[in-house]
């Protein structure tokens, strides 16, 4: 009904950015075999995608590594039917969202890797030195939740997701978000109070 008021312009859509047009170009090219077309974009995206998989998995090591690698094999295998319905750096963002929840699940049937609050007390604490060190705090105590809190926490307060959309991703209900969201954010202050 708005866009009927207001027909858009030429002006009034958006182009897309400089850096979206050369990843499109770099995706055609990788897309057609081209290495290091390729070897630019992970460049480009590797520090994103670290991060999101680091945050969701709790692990900023090597096992967060691999798990880039592995979204990487993933793009790199899909390149070729790459629709560009969305920008190149969210469908790799996604891929490596989904990289990492699959860790998450695969993670659930093996021993000691259970939402155990146990687990929090094995982890060391923050040797703060004050206001600089709380982010790093804080990154600290998101990777001490149990795995299923923290990827409700990441996915709904860093992501924008809403809790539909977690819980169909997760394979859990509604309510079970909410209360693990609840629960995150609860451990998270106690966390941060804790270290400060």
């Amino acid at each position: 009904m708005l866009l009927q008021a207001m027909p858009l312009t030429p002006d009034a859509i958006e182009a897309p950015s400089a850096e979206a047009c050369e990843d499109a170009a770099l995706v055609r090219r990788a897309a057609a075999a081209d290495i290091a077309a390729f070897e630019q974009l992970y460049r480009r995206h590797h520090a994103r995608m670290h991060g999101v998989i680091a945050r969701l998995v709790g692990q900023a090591g090597a096992r967060a590594e691999d798990l880039v690698q592995e979204a990487f094999v993933r793009a790199w295998q899909a390149l070729p039917a790459f629709r560009f319905e969305s920008a190149v750096s969210t469908w790799l963002h996604r891929l490596a969202v989904n990289t990492a929840l699959m860790e998450l699940r695969s993670r659930r049937g093996r021993p000691g890797m259970d939402d155990d609050e146990d687990a929090l007390d094995s982890l060391p604490t923050a040797d703060t030195a004050g206001n600089a060190m709380l982010g790093r705090d804080l990154e600290r105590a998101v990777a001490s939740l149990p795995p299923r809190a923290r990827a409700v926490l990441v996915l709904h307060d860093v992501e924008g997701w809403k809790h539909e959309e977690i819980a169909a991703e997760l394979g859990m209900a509604v309510g079970s978000s909410k209360a693990q969201l609840h629960r995150a954010r609860h451990l998270l202050r106690e966390r941060i109070g804790g270290w400060a």
